[in-house]
């Protein structure tokens, strides 16, 4: 004979895909009533526009059915107070917290960092992700450089974030990268964004916390020049499994690579390698590699900063008039997929914690 406590159990078996935990766990069954051979429960959820709540219906209708499949199951559906999804959501501390951030999963943030503008940074920011997703890896790209985005346009993006219930959503590539820049909020990608520290670095830390990211195993911060309000905000306020740095063949570049990267190893973020970017060009008749910018110092700068060279690249006209084109996903950049390699194999497990919140 089937009971409501034989109904609630069959429905702790049930997974709210978005929140990642059962439906009676979360406190969304009530009101399960048992009329002959009709079951009837409300399914209060964090909101109606839910875009999976026909799944999750159809889960919970299957669940009950495996009880006895005679039994007809309607389902009414509700939407929770505020204070029900306070309760569903955590402890008192955590709900102090964002409720994107805490419903965010990502396994590893990786920032892309130069301290010198011109170098590539971006590109290899990009690259990164493009080479991650290629490996099946979930992924996505914060950017950092407010007052300079430049990941939009790499990818054609033109679409504004939506709002959802946990959060603002991401806008998702043509391969499924997730990307949130401060272009996509602006009526123009021309238009400047002139403000000071304290407005660039609360815009980053709310493209942290209230950014609904979902499940990633990887997000690559692109971080702005210099080593200032936005860089160490990434640092200090964002928890980091490592910074990987960018140059380019010039002394000058690799100087002030070095002072990024001291201020990585004073805020105790690990320094996942180099990558020289622009270190020759290929002569399109016989294929030599012309030092357009000079002997490379590349190994020089990775000794002097303690971290592993990952890989050199070319000055490639091809990956420039892609960027261009938004269409940076159909680089081949197989050197840069052994480059991506190294990185996941590099890539410490354990985050390093927030130095403030």
């Amino acid at each position: 004979m089937v009971t409501v406590e034989g109904i609630m159990d069959a429905l702790r078996g049930v997974i709210d895909p978005e929140l990642r935990r059962s439906i009676v766990e979360l406190g969304m069954v009530r009101d399960v009533a048992i009329v002959g051979s009709e079951v009837s429960f409300t399914l209060a959820l964090t909101t109606l526009a839910c875009p999976l709540r026909g799944q999750i219906v159809e889960d919970a209708k299957e669940a009950i059915s495996r009880l006895d499949g005679a039994l007809k199951v309607n389902v009414n559906l509700a939407e929770m107070t505020e204070a029900e999804k306070a309760r569903a959501f955590g402890r008192e501390e955590e709900r102090e917290r964002p409720l994107a951030e805490r419903m965010n999963q990502i396994g590893h943030t990786v920032a892309v960092m130069s301290g010198k503008g011109g170098v590539g940074k971006s590109s290899v920011a990009a690259l990164l992700a493009v080479a991650l997703r290629r490996q099946g890896k979930r992924v996505g790209v914060l950017d950092a450089d407010i007052t300079g985005p430049s990941i939009p346009r790499m990818f054609d993006l033109q679409d504004r974030p939506r709002s959802s219930p946990f959060g603002l959503m991401p806008v998702e590539t043509r391969t499924g990268i997730k990307v949130m820049s401060i272009n996509l909020l602006l009526q123009s990608e021309d238009q400047a964004v002139i403000w000071r520290g304290p407005l660039i670095g609360g815009a980053i830390k709310q493209f942290w916390s209230e950014v609904f990211w979902g499940d990633l195993d990887y997000l690559i911060i692109d971080l702005p020049p210099g080593t200032s309000d936005a860089s160490l905000t990434v640092m200090q306020a964002i928890p980091l499994n490592g910074v990987l740095m960018v140059t380019s063949p010039q002394a000058l570049a690799g100087m002030v690579v070095r002072k990024a990267a001291q201020m990585a190893i004073q805020l105790n973020i690990p320094l996942l390698g180099l990558v020289e970017n622009m270190s020759y060009a290929l002569c399109p008749s016989c294929g030599e590699q012309i030092e357009i910018f000079g002997p490379s110092k590349a190994a020089e700068t990775a000794l002097q900063i303690g971290a592993p060279l990952l890989g050199q690249l070319p000055l490639d006209p091809t990956l420039a008039a892609l960027c261009d084109a938004g269409q940076i996903e159909a680089y081949p950049g197989e050197a840069f997929q052994e480059i991506a390699e190294k990185v996941v194999a590099l890539m410490p497990e354990t985050k390093i914690k927030p130095i403030f919140q």
